[in-house]
């Protein structure tokens, strides 16, 4: 999270203590900008940060439970701005041909880009709009839920805010963490920003259809993710070619029986997989 702010997209107050929380973004709206505390004790910040975190979580919980009432199988998914979410999501829409079932949360600091191309896709789309605010947090999801009423045993996809900073600290109250890199961003990012691919079960390594333009070693990529995290699967796609499509579904598929069934999601396909090689 913010070290600076403490951000929660509710922000820290003028005297030091957490704002109201009852602020937050809406489709079309705004949240209020993060207000930093300069001169702040650091073992004071310490103990807001776990606040922010520890009321966080207690959404979250209330999240999972509703989710899980409905059978609704969610993601939470996380890159850096210009990954590639949005395009592969309307890809994974088209590809799995069942929209109706498919529900998304857009988490972008201004505009309803991505809401709209989502719903171009056939599916049901909430943007929300954060402000300043660097990420989404389970209190904003929890009123989503509300306005976006995913029906039973659908699939809830969360497109955090473009970074890969903040949101790798908040639960929102999904099955798992999705961490979308491009090709184009380099093959250390899981090595700068550890703790989103600590967290992640899957990273999906978009836009492999422009490795014959790069000079991007993917093995050393996944390597570093692996380094990172040992158990993190790996699926190397291209929302513009449909390279690695069929086992991005499969894994989906899986995971989301495992969800229901309460079981471990087997083991997705080798991270150099065929439909890249």
């Amino acid at each position: 999270m913010c070290g600076t702010c403490g951000c929660e997209s509710g922000e820290i107050g003028a005297a030091g203590a957490p704002a109201d929380h009852h602020h937050h973004a809406s489709e079309g709206g705004a949240a209020p900008a993060h207000a930093h505390a300069p001169g702040m004790a650091p073992a004071r910040m310490l103990q807001i940060e776990q606040d922010i975190l520890a009321r966080n979580d207690r959404y979250a919980a209330r999240n999972r439970a509703f989710l899980g009432e409905r059978g609704v199988f969610a993601l939470n998914l996380v890159s850096s701005p210009g990954a590639g979410k949005t395009a592969l999501l309307v890809r994974t829409i088209g590809a799995r041909g069942d929209a109706q079932r498919i529900c998304v949360i857009e988490g972008d600091q201004q505009t309803s880009c991505d809401a709209d191309r989502i719903r171009a896709s056939g599916a049901r789309a909430l943007q929300i709009n954060t402000g300043k605010g660097c990420h989404l947090d389970a209190h904003m999801v929890g009123h989503a839920l509300e306005r976006l009423d995913p029906p039973r045993g659908a699939i809830l996809m969360i497109e955090n805010v473009g970074n890969l900073v903040c949101p790798a600290a908040f639960d929102l109250g999904e099955a798992h963490k999705v961490v979308v890199l491009s090709v184009t961003e380099g093959e250390d990012k899981p090595l700068k920003y550890p703790d989103i691919f600590r967290r992640a079960s899957l990273m999906l390594l978009n836009k492999v259809d422009l490795l014959p333009y790069l000079e991007y070693d993917l093995e050393c990529c996944i390597a570093n993710a692996r380094r990172t995290n040992p158990d993190i699967e790996v699926i190397c796609v291209s929302a513009t070619s449909g390279a690695g499509m069929p086992q991005w579904l499969a894994w989906l598929e899986r995971a989301a029986r495992a969800e229901r069934d309460g079981t471990v999601a087997p083991t997705g396909p080798s991270p150099l997989q065929e439909a890249i090689t």
